[in-house]
């Protein structure tokens, strides 16, 4: 018998399709929650190599701001058809619409808060009993608080001190009727991580995360995007920079960072000596100490 070795990379793939695996089995009406971003791209690759030859039996659900950059939309698009998954999207827009909820006005007004409607409006019509999410727990302080499997009571809410336990990777998703879980097969996987499965597996990732000459403004000390969603302050000026996105969220929130990475060698390079968390251009996250724990306690991703 030949040497058999396996990497920390392996170890983290062979945990992930366990629990992707482990949805499929437990859940009626599983979702796979997907934004575009690099994890979620990650984790419905785990999805697909969980599911092989078959295709992933369950649908992926994107919350759609309206505000998006256009080449994760591209990008979404291209791969949904070139899979044969199907994509169910759901707008905040239309919950604005239905006078579900009020959009932000001003400077800082952003719709990443308003998604939580949409989401939870989406998981009751739908009668979703799970979602999962590429939420990691290195990302966070809040998402390090989370299990795998992340109970939901039948308001969509999280009680951070109320969870279950997971000894052994038994994870227990017995619910009353009404509620649902959000579970995260890439919890135990950090930014590093991701990077380099990427680039051992060869992933096409959106092009908006390797460097490009982009128009951008600086604001509270990120480099925000011009975009027709965001006003501009009288004393904010564009510039033409060279960036890339280490995060992709809504566009509204989400800074670039100075770099001149263009390919996946350059950017595990260029993660491994930043000092900062990519989660650390994202405006969003600034509002409070404890902005991402509130939102998450009221049902956001």
């Amino acid at each position: 018998m030949k040497e058999y070795n396996i990497n920390h990379l392996r170890e983290l793939e062979a945990e992930s399709i366990f629990v992707i695996r482990e949805v499929a089995a437990q859940f009626e009406n599983p979702v796979m929650l997907f934004s575009g971003g690099k994890d979620s791209i990650v984790m419905f690759h785990l999805a697909r190599k969980a599911f092989a030859p078959a295709k992933v039996p369950f649908a992926l659900m994107h919350i759609d701001t309206g505000h998006n950059f256009p080449e994760t939309i591209q990008f979404r698009d291209e791969l949904m058809d070139e899979t044969g998954t199907r994509l169910i999207v759901r707008y905040v827009q239309d919950s604005i619409d239905q006078g579900k909820v009020v959009e932000e006005t001003g400077f800082d007004a952003s719709r990443n808060k308003l998604q939580t409607v949409t989401l939870l409006d989406g998981i009751e019509d739908l009668q979703v009993d799970c979602a999962m999410g590429g939420g990691r727990r290195d990302e966070e302080k809040a998402r390090a608080k989370e299990r795998f499997f992340s109970h939901r009571d039948e308001f969509g809410q999280w009680d951070p001190k109320n969870q279950r336990p997971e000894l052994w990777n038994l994870f227990n998703g017995k619910k009353h009727m009404g509620e649902h879980f959000r579970v995260f097969p890439i919890s135990n996987w950090t930014e590093m991580d991701v990077w380099q499965y990427i680039y051992l597996e060869n992933i096409k990732i959106p092009n908006i995360y390797f460097s490009h000459e982009r128009d951008v403004f600086v604001r509270n000390g990120n480099l925000l995007s011009v975009s027709d969603f965001i006003p501009m302050r009288d004393t904010e000026t564009v510039e033409k920079r060279i960036v890339r996105f280490r995060t992709i969220g809504d566009a509204t929130c989400t800074g670039a960072v100075e770099s001149e990475a263009n390919s996946l060698e350059d950017i595990i390079e260029e993660v491994a000596a930043s000092r900062t968390t990519e989660r650390g251009t994202r405006h969003d996250d600034k509002r409070s100490e404890a902005a991402m724990e509130d939102r998450k306690k009221e049902g956001y991703f």
